[in-house]
């Protein structure tokens, strides 16, 4: 099942400029879900390129390769002013990653230097937490703050696909929790690490930034970058 946006909702991006970065990964596909929105999607590549945003998404793939590009392409540093200055911004899978303030298991180059992330939600990651790509799988989750797609019979759940997703292991007190994955039911979704008796948080959102462990754009959920934008008009 997807979520698509509702008429009224499909103008909501109008007069926004949205970004996607767009060194690695499937920014395509963000691009795609801004634009549906009526907001200009906007792809990101070099500094001068973040002038004029509204919003930044910071999109699934390789949260390594993405770092590393970055860098290369002198943006890190840019990025890192714009989120410390209040740009809003929505991570998805990679993107939790390089918004996170701490990796607990961060990749290392040739040197053993740690990679490193653009920061802004304190948060602590773990990367690849629910396993390699066999292990990807589907759950539906309760997701906090979607109350504008409340229908009569309430909000309905958002279907996630997590692929070599992270899960958040701490965050920090300004921190609001928006979804959590349970522990598996044997019979449905299965996990390469057990989560007894144990949920694993999947979604969070701090002031304007907000980020999840999964890929909404794949699925046609919409609901989740309507969110996004209605944090950037200051309406969530």
């Amino acid at each position: 099942m997807t979520n698509s946006l509702s008429a009224a909702s499909a103008r909501l991006g109008a007069g926004l400029r949205i970004g996607v970065l767009a060194l690695q990964g499937d920014f395509r596909e963000h691009l795609r879900a801004a634009e549906a929105s009526g907001a200009e999607g906007v792809s990101v590549r070099r500094p001068k390129e973040l002038d004029g945003l509204d919003g930044l998404i910071i999109p699934g793939g390789e949260s390594t390769a993405i770092d590393k590009l970055a860098r290369a392409f002198d943006l890190a540093e840019p990025l890192r002013e714009r989120i410390a200055e209040g740009l809003p911004v929505y991570g998805s899978c990679a993107g939790m990653i390089l918004l996170a303030s701490d990796v607990a298991d961060p990749a290392t180059d040739l040197a053993g230097n740690p990679q490193q992330t653009f920061g802004g939600l304190d948060i602590t990651v773990r990367r690849n937490a629910f396993g390699r790509q066999r292990e990807s799988f589907e759950a539906d989750l309760e997701f906090k703050g979607l109350d504008f797609s409340a229908t009569d019979t309430g909000v309905a759940p958002v279907h996630a696909v997590f692929i070599r997703g992270p899960w958040v292991e701490r965050v920090g007190p300004d921190v609001e929790v928006l979804a959590q994955v349970e522990p598996a039911d044997p019979e449905h979704a299965s996990h390469a690490v057990p989560l007894p008796g144990t949920a694993r948080i999947v979604a969070v959102r701090s002031g304007h930034l907000l980020a999840t462990s999964f890929h909404p754009e794949v699925t046609g959920e919409k609901r989740v970058h309507e969110l996004f934008i209605r944090m950037i008009r200051g309406e969530a």
